[in-house]
């Protein structure tokens, strides 16, 4: 029978199973294919801290979460069209969020007494008429893949782990979308695994041939291209991106690049990612703690490299005594805080804003630093870029703050010329004339001098230094001088960075004022409320100490101010106590990203209206 193809602008789909089930693996198959493809796309991956949370619980559910369309996108989706659920407890942890209406497709293998009992649930639900809303595929995913493996070699735990790639070929089938990108994918990662390879294709193309072939399925989809800007694009995800963006830095810059981190949860890929470019001169050094990391980072630094530190939130605690050193020293060095859900362990695999205060505020005496924030996975690349430019031009730590759902996320970068990207002058002090290690320019940024250089020997060290001479002083003025002197110069900074931009009109009603990841959401809400008649601007900062030179120009400009924050309000605290500016909060601390309606509620909430007015 003919299968009618339907075309859609745009989907979202939701891969969910046991930790064991693969979905990581699947969705992020799915993206790559479908990036390929040429379609516009964001991704949340979701799974739990823990290694192995117990087989079939709600605690253990892994998911993974695609939206891609034919136009621009700025989010993984509010809700999935599709969710694939390979156990009542995917089923159980993910049905909330879908789409009512939407598709379910279910392993019905896995609908057992003891999973239904672990999932909590008291009846079936693919019996008791409890999923009459949504459109329910019943597939025995689990049956169907030992079926199409039945005369390899292999044991029955092994040729069971191949069912994702059967559900990853149906929805190849169901959105039009290549098989070929995956097959060579698994014979570069099963090469040596020759049996594991040639069953994860056979499963893989039983998927896409159950689709073609069954009459469950009547209707497939298409999501045609989207028109982006000319160029090559490649997916990316925010710590890849960082990682790129570094080692672009490092080109640009001239200087040798070092990492010095201790993995942690979700910053340790930036490592990984990093450890991959040993031929552009990158050294990494995975340290035995946190301290240790920061400390060989310094030492880097002082050495004329451009050091980075990766971290995130408990991390970026323990790191705080190190970065006071590096801020007295005045050495420039970059923090990459991916932020986590808090505090202490927390919630290790969940997004969360929560770390601003600490960024500003979480060193011992007066020592500020420079603080830029990334807006989206791909924006990761450029901001790593901004971070070591400010830097070293200014001889001070930058904190680069990101976020889980950036770096887990990802998106299409378009891959820009090199020639495009902002230069990076790094001058080291070679002439011993006039030399002293405090002596500063128009910046008030003092010389790099590299150890070793002849007549350039000098002191270095945590406690205060004499200004200009760097002898070690106790002298009272002394000591005022340099806060100053270091506290101006990093709000030198201003006159260096963009003036904050405005996305609508000084006559709009209200002006929507963000940081972070929390871009994205708010673009697409902005979209809609205007559609609808909204009179509504939006400002991003991307630069957070110092802020931009126009900011309080542009709060001035608006009676209200909304601050939507994945926190209790802490970009909204430091703007009421800088500019004495009454805002209105919107804070979410789930360890979640903002959904659009969220944001686009809370506009007609505010603005007096409902959606459609």
């Amino acid at each position: 029978m003919a299968k009618a193809s339907k075309i859609v602008e745009d989907v979202t789909v939701r891969f969910a199973g046991d930790s064991g089930d693969g979905m990581q693996l699947t969705g992020t198959q799915f993206t790559e294919t479908t990036a390929i493809v040429g379609n516009d796309l964001s991704t949340l991956p979701d799974f739990p801290a823990e290694i192995r949370a117990p087989a079939g619980s709600l605690s253990g559910v892994s998911g993974f979460q695609l939206h891609f369309s034919s136009s621009e996108i700025q989010t993984p989706g509010d809700s999935p069209d599709v969710l694939v659920a390979m156990n009542p407890a995917a089923l159980k942890v993910n049905l909330p969020d879908l789409k009512p209406g939407g598709t379910i497709i279910v392993n019905t293998d896995s609908f057992d007494d003891k999973n239904l009992r672990l999932a909590k649930y008291n009846s079936n639900p693919l019996e008791d008429g409890s999923l009459s809303n949504y459109n329910v595929i019943p597939i025995p995913l689990t049956q169907m893949t030992m079926e199409t493996l039945k005369d390899m070699e292999l044991s029955v735990k092994d040729k069971e782990k191949c069912k994702n790639f059967f559900a990853l070929g149906l929805m190849y089938w169901m959105y039009n979308r290549p098989i070929d990108v995956t097959l060579k994918w698994l014979e570069t990662k099963f090469k040596n695994k020759p049996e594991i390879m040639e069953a994860n294709k056979k499963a893989l193309m039983a998927g896409y041939n159950f689709g073609e072939t069954t009459e469950i399925f009547t209707t497939r989809f298409e999501v045609k291209a989207a028109e982006l800007p000319k160029g090559k694009y490649r997916n990316i995800s925010g710590n890849e991106a960082t990682a790129l963006g570094f080692v672009t830095a490092s080109l640009k810059s001239g200087l040798k690049l070092f990492l010095g981190s201790y993995p942690i949860t979700p910053a340790s890929e930036i490592l990984h990612e990093l450890s991959k470019y040993k031929e552009f001169d990158v050294v990494t050094f995975q340290a035995e703690d946190e301290i240790a990391g920061i400390s060989s980072a310094i030492g880097a630094s002082f050495a004329g490299a451009l050091a980075i530190t990766t971290t995130s939130g408990p991390g970026f605690s323990l790191k705080s005594e190190a970065l006071g050193l590096a801020l007295i020293t005045e050495l420039p060095l970059i923090v990459v805080d991916v932020q986590r859900g808090g505090p202490s362990t927390g919630l290790p695999t969940k997004t969360e804003q929560a770390d601003l205060l600490q960024a500003f505020f979480g060193r011992h005496g007066e020592a500020p630093l420079a603080i830029i924030a990334a807006k989206s996975p791909a924006d990761c690349f450029y901001m790593a870029i901004e971070a070591s430019r400010i830097a070293t031009k200014y001889m001070t730590p930058v904190v680069l703050l990101t976020d889980g759902y950036l770096a887990m996320g990802s998106e299409p970068l378009r891959i820009p010329d090199f020639e495009e990207l902002p230069d990076i002058n790094v001058k080291f002090r070679t002439d011993p004339e006039g030399f002293y290690p405090y002596l500063r320019d128009e910046k008030l940024s003092r010389p790099w001098a590299i150890p070793g250089t002849p007549g350039l020997e000098h002191r270095i060290g945590g406690l205060e230094k004499q200004n200009i001479y760097g002898s070690i002083s106790y002298d009272p003025d002394n000591h005022e001088e340099m806060v100053k002197i270091r506290k101006q110069k990093i709000d030198n900074i201003a006159n260096d960075i963009p003036e904050l931009k405005v996305d609508g009109s000084d006559t709009d009603e209200l002006l929507i004022l963000s940081w972070g990841s929390t871009y994205g959401a708010i673009k697409e809400a902005l979209r809609n409320a205007r559609k609808q008649g909204y009179k509504v601007a939006h400002a991003h900062l991307t630069y957070l100490n110092p802020f931009p030179r126009n900011i309080k120009d542009v709060l001035d400009k608006y009676e209200k101010v909304l601050i939507p924050e994945l926190n209790t309000g802490q970009l909204a605290l430091l703007i009421k106590g800088r500019f004495l500016k009454d805002v209105i909060q919107l804070n979410k601390v789930k360890g979640r990203p903002f959904k659009v309606a969220e944001i686009e509620n809370k506009i007609y909430e505010v603005l007096g209206g409902t959606n459609g007015n």
